[in-house]
C-alpha cells in the first residue's frame, strides 16, 4: 500500500476543490453567500476547519485508521437560488462530481507513470504513481461517502426533494446538527468492522488492476 502522506496530501486539495464547487455552483444559480464571503479562492487558508481538516486526520492516523477530514462548509443560501428545491440537489451533487473528476485525473497519473515492457506492466516513476494512486482513491472514497444519502451529506439532497415545504424547516434543523452522529459513526464502524480500512484495501487492489 502507498504510504499514507500521499493519501493525506491528496486529501487535503481534493476536500477544499470539494467545498469551493458547491459554492461555484451555487453562485451560478443565483446565490452569491460564497463569492461574498471570500469562499471561492483556493487558499487553503479559507477553508481550513482546525478541527475537522488539521485535527481529525491527524488523531486518525496516530491510532492507525485511515485518514478522514473535511473542509470548513462553505456557506450557501438555498433561498437565494433562482429554483431553489432543483438547483439545490446540484450545488450538493457539485462536490462529489468534482471528486469524480479528480479520481479520473489519478487514473491518468498512473497511467503515465507505467509502461509496458515486454507485456508487463512496469512503475517507471514512482512518486508520479503514488500522487495518482493516492488522488485516484482518495477522491472515489470521497464522493462514495458524500453520496450516501445520510444528513448531512451531499446524497441527502436527493433526500431533502421528497420532504413537503412545511416540514423543509426542521429538516434543515436536523441537518446543521447530524455531522457529529455522523463522525461518531464513521469512527465506530472503523473500530469495530474495519470498514475503512478494508476499503482502502479493496480500492487500492480494484485500482491496480484497473491500470492493467
Amino acid at each position: 500500500m502507498f504510504h499514507t502522506y500521499y493519501f493525506y496530501i491528496a486529501l487535503l486539495p481534493s476536500i477544499i476543490l470539494h467545498e469551493v464547487s458547491h459554492g461555484w455552483v451555487a453562485n451560478f444559480f443565483g446565490d452569491p453567500t460564497a463569492k461574498n464571503a471570500k469562499r471561492l479562492s483556493l487558499n487553503p487558508m479559507r477553508h481550513i476547519d482546525p478541527f475537522g481538516t488539521i485535527l481529525l486526520p491527524a488523531l486518525l492516523i496516530l491510532v492507525g485508521f485511515p485518514p478522514f477530514g473535511y473542509a470548513r462548509p462553505v456557506p450557501v443560501n438555498t433561498s437565494r437560488l433562482r429554483k431553489p428545491r432543483q438547483q439545490s440537489l446540484y450545488v450538493s451533487l457539485a462536490g462529489p462530481f468534482v471528486n469524480i473528476i479528480l479520481s479520473g485525473i489519478g487514473l491518468l497519473l498512473c497511467d503515465l507513470a507505467v509502461s509496458n515492457q515486454f507485456g508487463t506492466l512496469v512503475v517507471t516513476n514512482d512518486p508520479l504513481f503514488n500522487v495518482g494512486l493516492a488522488l485516484g482513491i482518495s477522491n472515489l472514497l470521497l464522493a462514495a461517502f458524500n453520496l450516501l444519502p445520510i444528513p448531512p451529506l451531499d446524497g441527502s439532497a436527493i433526500i431533502e426533494r421528497f420532504v413537503p415545504n412545511r416540514h423543509l424547516g426542521s429538516y434543515y434543523h436536523l441537518r446543521a446538527r447530524a455531522l457529529p452522529i455522523v463522525l461518531a459513526f464513521v469512527i465506530l464502524s472503523e473500530y469495530v468492522f474495519h470498514f475503512g480500512s478494508n476499503a482502502l484495501g479493496n480500492l487500492e487492489i480494484w485500482w491496480q488492476n484497473l491500470i492493467r
